[in-house]
């Protein structure tokens, strides 16, 4: 309900009383305005949902489908005959296990760096804070593969000191601390700066001890925030498949790994049926569990100007904990990159490079450079895809007072950030391949799969500034005659331009590194980067591994300079918010 009008009807009406005037009664007239209301956001959500039906929901139960019927008749009893399978509990084991020590192992790592950026203010702050999210936004690929020239055969530790780790089970929770650090540091160190420390000052000065205070002040007030960021990194480590992929060789193997392995190498589709519901029923069940804590985040807390509570280090123990911080950053985070981008250049006068201009190998169609401008075409493409449904959804999701269908909608949203990848890109290839919606042979079907991923950065990234636009201005334009398209070009654009900047350029940085779902349905002759990228680590020769770090670098560097260029973005000081990313 807004607000506004329920503070203004009341005192006009009592205003009418005293004036001898006959009570009026807005209601029928505010109930006619609820449901022009309801009818709009039903409106806005009609093409979200019919994307998501048709592109998301469509292809994920076909392949479901596929694998649990058979002569028209469901088979259900496969699902117990899959998962008492002695290598497929291993596999569920394996996934729950590592993804709880990753996210365990990122908490510890980061909750640190979450105190430095909340709390301190040092030279090069912003710079660093950038630097930090770089790795978030890197495809999966990438990370992998600096990974592997860090701690793999030929990498720096094996290099210096005969240290190997690839394939072991370290190289994968240390991949996953690099690419979730971040999600710590925004979630919890945003929410940490903006919290008034003379509460933990007031109660240290009331005889409490500088943890006693901590504990019993600030923690209680992080405590929605963290679990927020360990049920996101845990999610993102439950269904990671490039890293594994890479750097966990034949020896280790999640679900998302199991049910690419099921699928186009075993060609088992009912134990990938089965994997799929397992894996979708625990995705939606940690979605659950993160829309309540973020319910509970947005309870009532005291903040403040998160300018205000930064303030220099004093002391030998905070110059301690800046230099810890900076000292796990350069090696966990800087370090692996510099070595990617340092093997990319091994071969004198940037051979590797050359080398990308050239198709004598016989592994692509087309020379591997050509995936560099077939994946920025694709993102591009999935960033307006992107824009338009998360812009719609968004608008939907405005207004908070929603009931459980929207609440559902905007869960719904969520899904494809967990579901699997690799079952929505085979399963693109099993059900749009028929008219009207045979779309197998045409170049679309990339940019749509990668816009799947882009559409919960954006929502998320829109949704708060959108809901932060008063109201009255709207209604305001609406009286003075202005017509819905109007009302938001005048009204809403203006207030939401930067976020709108900020969620492109996060649709654009997931879309050029998705990697699950794209690599099933890029073709042979317009591979993606990732794509490529994998191709050529899956190639014995030392030609291969380093234009694989060759082009990994190129994508880095796209990527990096897209998210540089958001952070300068996000931190305009004209800025208001700009979501939760």
């Amino acid at each position: 309900m807004d607000l506004a009008r329920t503070e203004v009807e009341p005192r006009a009406e009592a205003e009418a009383v005293v004036a001898g005037e006959p009570r009026k009664r807005p209601r029928p007239r505010a109930r006619q305005r609820s449901r022009r209301g309801s009818a709009a956001r039903l409106g806005l959500m009609a093409v979200p949902v019919a994307f998501f039906a048709v592109f998301f929901a469509y292809p994920v139960a076909a392949i479901t489908a596929r694998g649990l019927k058979t002569d028209g008749v469901w088979r259900f009893g496969r699902i117990w005959d899959v998962l008492a399978q002695p290598d497929v509990r291993h596999v569920l084991w394996f996934t729950t296990w590592q993804a709880l020590a990753s996210t365990a192992l990122t908490l510890l790592i980061a909750l640190p760096g979450a105190y430095v950026f909340a709390r301190f203010d040092f030279r090069g702050k912003q710079v660093l804070r950038a630097v930090v999210t770089v790795p978030f936004v890197l495809p999966t690929v990438v990370v992998g593969t600096a990974f592997l020239a860090l701690l793999g055969r030929g990498g720096l530790l094996d290099e210096l000191w005969g240290v190997r780790l690839d394939t072991t089970v370290w190289a994968i929770l240390l991949a996953h601390v690099f690419f979730n650090y971040a999600v710590v540091v925004r979630t919890v160190g945003g929410l940490w700066s903006q919290l008034d420390p003379r509460q933990e000052e007031a109660a240290r000065m009331l005889g409490a001890s500088r943890f006693a205070a901590w504990r019993t002040v600030t923690l209680p007030a992080l405590g929605p925030a963290v679990a927020a960021a360990a049920l996101m990194v845990f999610l993102f480590t439950f269904t990671s498949f490039g890293v594994v992929q890479i750097l966990g060789g034949p020896t280790f193997s999640t679900l998302e790994v199991e049910i690419y392995r099921q699928t186009s190498e075993i060609f088992d589709l009912s134990t990938a049926a089965v994997l799929t519901l397992v894996q979708f029923a625990a995705v939606g069940a940690i979605l659950a569990v993160h829309a309540w804590t973020v319910r509970r985040r947005e309870t009532a807390l005291r903040l403040v100007d998160a300018a205000t509570t930064a303030r220099r280090p004093h002391g030998a123990g905070q110059w301690a904990l800046l230099a810890g911080v900076l000292a796990v950053i350069a090696v966990l985070l800087v370090l692996p990159l510099a070595v990617l981008v340092e093997r990319s250049l091994d071969a004198p006068g940037f051979g590797y490079y050359k080398a990308l201009t050239s198709d004598e190998g016989g592994l692509f169609l087309v020379p591997p450079i050509d995936a560099v401008g077939n994946s920025l075409r694709y993102a591009l493409a999935a960033t307006a895809i992107a824009l338009l449904i998360g812009g719609l959804a968004a608008a939907a999701l405005t207004r908070r007072d929603a009931g459980r269908l929207v609440r559902g909608f905007d869960a719904l949203l969520m899904l494809p950030l967990g579901v699997s990848a690799v079952t929505v890109g085979f399963g693109f290839l099993i059900a749009l391949d028929e008219p009207p919606l045979d779309l197998r042979s045409t170049w679309i079907l990339v940019p749509l799969a990668q816009a799947l991923v882009g559409v919960p950065f954006v929502v998320r990234t829109m949704l708060p500034v959108l809901r932060a636009v008063d109201g009255r201005l709207r209604e305001a334009a609406s009286v003075l005659g202005a017509s819905p398209w109007r009302v938001w070009r005048e009204v809403d654009l203006p207030m939401v331009r930067r976020a709108l900047l900020i969620a492109a350029g996060f649709a654009f940085a997931v879309s050029l590194g998705e990697f699950g779902a794209t690599v099933f349905i890029a073709r042979p002759d317009n591979p993606t980067l990732p794509v490529a990228v994998a191709r050529l680590l899956g190639r014995a020769g030392e030609l291969n591994y380093g234009q694989a770090m060759a082009l990994s670098t190129i994508l880095m560097v796209v990527c990096a300079v897209a998210l540089l260029l958001l952070e300068r973005l996000r931190t305009d000081p004209r800025s208001d918010r700009t979501g939760e990313f």
